[in-house]
């Protein structure tokens, strides 16, 4: 698995594509994840595959996506290392406003990163 930091068009146009989709869904759920608590971070797992990282929340089936959208958020990253736990005070500085963006994190078979997309404007 590398670490690609360039999201290549590959992967863009795919995610850009289903986003439109299932972002009304995802922006939801993480605005429920930080009203009741869980976290201020809400990490949005994606994959063509089944993942071990959070909750399944839209299958690739259910919405005829591209890709399956789990549901997380950065506890779990940290407690999984996959964010280091030295290093999650830089990812909550980095991290977007989710109001605004949503955090995914992309795993696929040569890209695996964190990706921002801004949610349609009402």
């Amino acid at each position: 698995m590398n670490n690609d930091p360039e999201l290549n068009g590959k992967y863009l146009g795919s995610i850009s594509q289903d986003f439109v989709t299932v972002a009304d869904t995802l922006k939801e759920a993480s605005y429920q994840i930080r009203k009741r608590g869980f976290s201020d971070y809400p990490i949005f797992p994606v994959s063509k595959i089944d993942l071990p990282i959070g909750q399944l929340l839209i299958g690739k089936t259910e919405q005829a996506t591209h890709w399956n959208y789990n549901v997380s958020y950065l506890d779990e990253f940290v407690q999984r290392e996959i964010v280091d736990g030295q290093k999650a005070e830089d990812f909550k500085v980095s991290y977007k406003d989710p109001d605004e963006f949503c955090c995914l994190f992309v795993v696929d078979d040569n890209f695996t990163n964190f990706v921002y997309i801004p949610y349609p404007e009402d």
